[in-house]
């Protein structure tokens, strides 16, 4: 990229840093940013400055948030009853818009993964374990993402959450709708086995 101006190249070495972002996707980006009129480029920029210096962890869920407590946990409509456990702030998102569920939320910052160095104390369980104790919880629905980590972590919660005599869920994972069996893998078999229900 030598033939490329310093600051061009900065941009892209920096964009080239987002995820799912590659050397030839951060060029093309790099170079539409560029393309842009000086307001439209400011704009984009002056967004990341601005979420970054507004946008902070809920006190009580963990969710990423500009007021404190989050809008979920201020709404008084939604149930205290019933915590539905994720792994991060999109999983939330992605909940809501099933519009199934409307209980709580708390959000982890990640799932425990010995391989990669990350044990139940860094991520977000301390404060789950105490709001656990302050609320009057039924039920903890585990929806950790359905991998080796997530499971991990599923089931490090249920073995810790139990003994309080708080039910504990976990979400069911198989086959998606409109897939074929034949090309289901054996452990998305075995869960969708496991999730069976009566009809």
């Amino acid at each position: 990229m030598k033939y490329y101006a310093r600051p061009v190249v900065k941009l892209i070495e920096e964009l080239s840093k987002l995820p799912g972002i590659g050397g030839k996707s951060a060029q093309r980006l790099a170079f539409h940013i560029l393309s842009m009129d000086e307001k439209a480029a400011f704009e984009i920029a002056s967004s990341i400055i601005d979420a970054k210096k507004k946008i902070k962890k809920c006190s009580v869920c963990g969710n990423l948030t500009d007021v404190d407590p989050c809008i979920i946990c201020s709404d008084e409509k939604r149930e205290n009853s019933v915590i539905c456990v994720v792994e991060s702030s999109k999983d939330i998102a992605a909940m809501e818009r099933i519009k199934e569920f409307n209980g709580k939320y708390h959000v982890l910052h990640g799932a425990i993964s010995p391989m990669d160095g990350i044990g139940p104390e860094d991520i977000n369980l301390k404060s789950l374990i105490v709001r656990l104790q302050k609320e009057q919880v039924n039920e903890v629905i585990l929806a950790t993402n359905p991998n080796i980590e997530g499971e991990a972590t599923a089931m490090y919660l249920a073995r810790l959450i139990k003994p309080a005599g708080i039910k504990v869920t976990r979400i069911a994972h198989g086959i998606p709708v409109g897939g074929d069996l034949e090309y289901a893998d054996e452990v998305t078999l075995s869960k969708a086995m496991e999730g069976r229900r009566e009809l």
